[in-house]
């Protein structure tokens, strides 16, 4: 017999006689499964709009005296706040089919890119007049006293791609129908206009009847 069999032999029979170890038991796929769905369950869920209207803080008589102003910064600079608000965003319009995400300048593009990132989406600017640096178009719009602009890069929006309008505030609502104009005149389809912010007691949502428009957070004062 070739010396190769004799090896294998004797040590195949000196095996044989050591007693057989169970082999270590491995983590079930239902139970991580379980595992991760608690995961993506507590990630989505996030704080709830009491919550997150906490971390906001209010500033009284800025920028002139009467006014209360809702300042975000203190709700940004929270990681699991800020996760909050992206999340619920992206939830609410993940079956939009959403092409592009419109930020206006300037808090709008805050929450914009992070949006269009979570729906696989690309992000447009709309800024004030002369910040673009290629042909644009601009849409007018009237104020409480005076006017004011907006504008567009010309090929910022090809027609008929979804377009999802988000700023951070619905006040009046002078600026976001001037976006969604803005928008249309290209050919946009509008899939809806998100805000972290209404305050309901100025009826911005009036002047946007006939659109998807969505807030996370409303105050009545």
């Amino acid at each position: 017999m070739p010396p190769s069999s004799k090896r294998s032999s004797k040590s195949s029979s000196k095996r044989s006689l050591k007693p057989s170890s169970k082999p270590k038991s491995k983590p079930s796929s239902k139970s991580g499964s379980k595992r991760g769905s608690q995961v993506r369950s507590q990630r989505t869920s996030g704080l709830n709009a009491d919550q997150l209207k906490h971390l906001i803080r209010e500033v009284p008589d800025f920028p002139k005296p009467g006014i209360l102003f809702y300042d975000i910064t203190t709700l940004l600079k929270d990681k699991a706040g800020f996760a909050s608000l992206i999340d619920k965003f992206s939830e609410y319009y993940a079956k939009e089919k959403v092409d592009l995400v419109l930020g206006m300048e300037a808090r709008g593009f805050i929450f914009s890119p992070a949006l269009a990132y979570r729906l696989k989406a690309g992000f447009v600017p709309v800024r004030k007049p002369g910040k673009l640096p290629a042909p644009t178009v601009k849409y007018d719009y009237a104020l409480e006293y005076g006017t004011n602009s907006l504008e567009i890069h010309k090929d910022a929006i090809q027609k008929g791609q979804r377009v999802l309008i988000v700023d951070d505030l619905l006040a009046t609502g002078g600026t976001a129908e001037a976006t969604a104009k803005l928008a249309s005149s290209l050919g946009a389809d509008i899939a809806g206009l998100g805000f972290v912010v209404e305050l309901d007691f100025l009826h911005g949502r009036d002047r946007l009847k006939g659109y998807n428009v969505m807030s996370l957070l409303h105050y009545d004062k």
